[in-house]
């Protein structure tokens, strides 16, 4: 952690813990949630941000509600693992919007890739037309989710 920011007190977790449930939620309601005042509550979130410890804002998306239900996971072997491949392989990953998660893995495969596609029909596209083709791929296995039990955000 930087050295602006001294070690985190109670009320740091407890602004991290509610702006993580209501990013749009203002100073006011923060102040009176965690039990200080606006200016102190208002200080603290601004040293939150400056320290990068709050990385940003955002709205958090329904997928299911946007048509995109089906929910793949992907291992995947490459052919050449030099950094000049990876390199490639990343830089490719973060243009396909199917890919919403995809992770360098220390395993018997290189990656592990969590796919969101409208359902299995489109996802065998995705993976014949794009994660296939992407540099280096050497060869796929796929995971299907029956059900999210608990997932970031949702």
């Amino acid at each position: 952690m930087p050295d602006d920011l001294s070690p985190m007190d109670r009320y740091d977790a407890a602004i991290l813990r509610a702006l993580s449930e209501d990013g749009r939620m203002s100073v006011t309601e923060l102040a009176r949630r965690i039990g200080l005042t606006k200016t102190p509550t208002q200080a603290r979130v601004r040293r939150l941000e400056e320290a990068g410890v709050i990385a940003g804002y955002r709205a958090v998306l329904n997928p299911i509600r946007m048509g995109l239900a089906h929910v793949a996971y992907v291992e995947v072997r490459l052919s050449d693992t030099r950094e000049a491949a990876l390199q490639a392989f990343n830089r490719a990953v973060r243009a396909l919007p199917e890919i919403e998660e995809c992770h360098m893995m220390a395993a018997g495969f290189d990656y592990l890739m969590k796919v969101r596609t409208s359902d299995i029909a489109d996802y065998r596209r995705v993976l014949g037309e794009r994660i296939s083709t992407l540099p280096h791929v050497a060869a796929t296995s796929t995971f299907v989710a029956m059900e999210a039990v608990k997932e970031h955000g949702l």
